[in-house]
């Protein structure tokens, strides 16, 4: 069984995806880290983020894998876990450029599709409903305000020790919700068949249940 969540930024889809793979012992699996890594990736060689060329050569001379832990997807980079810097300011503000870059999709699809095959998967991201998983069983689009969103980024930056302004990261949720809609190739999009989810005024476990109600309507 195949279930795809999809949504824009902050509106919870990690937490959730996490949750419901766990709770059905199914795969779980973070796109957006694939991503962060390969913009982390470019930073670490001071490759520009809209360098397609560096950034190709750059995925085929280094390995990007993913494990499933007991405390999770970790994320290695050449051997090293970089679960936790690929969520830094500077990853979450330039991954959209990266995020943009055809072939970068192409490959990170390619490695995402195989991930899923002959498995139970939870694939959250922004594209999985629409181009990875198009013939996923159920399919989940998360969405909230953007002051709730950022309300949830602040409280995640402060768990982390960063000290970001409420009202900058309001701005930053915004341009990344128009740079991740309007990009050319697999922009955000609610799948025709997906169902919508509003998790403004809900807890994480409300938002958990409505989506366990969803899957169990499809099994």
């Amino acid at each position: 069984m195949q279930i795809a969540i999809d949504g824009p930024a902050s509106a919870g889809k990690s937490t959730i995806a996490k949750l419901i793979a766990k709770n059905l012992g199914f795969v779980y699996c973070d796109t957006g880290a694939m991503y962060r890594t390969v913009t982390l990736l470019a930073k670490n060689n001071q490759v520009d983020y809209g360098n397609v060329s560096g950034i190709l050569q750059l995925m085929d001379t280094h390995e990007i894998k993913f494990l499933n832990t007991d405390n999770g997807q970790r994320v290695l980079l050449d051997g090293q876990d970089v679960s936790g810097e690929i969520r830094s300011e500077v990853i979450t503000n330039n991954v959209s450029q990266v995020s943009a870059i055809k072939e970068v999709r192409e490959k990170l699809v390619d490695m995402q599709r195989d991930l899923a095959n002959d498995t139970n998967i939870v694939m959250d991201g922004r594209d999985i409903g629409t181009t990875v998983l198009p013939d996923a069983e159920v399919k989940i689009f998360l969405i909230a305000s953007v002051k709730v969103r950022a309300q949830r980024r602040y409280k995640e930056n402060v768990e982390r020790g960063i000290n970001t302004p409420l009202s900058t990261l309001e701005d930053e949720i915004e341009a990344r919700d128009y740079k991740d809609s309007h990009r050319e190739i697999s922009p955000l999009k609610k799948a025709d068949d997906a169902i919508e989810v509003d998790t403004s005024d809900m807890t994480i476990e409300q938002v958990v249940q409505k989506v366990s109600e969803i899957v169990n309507s499809h099994k």
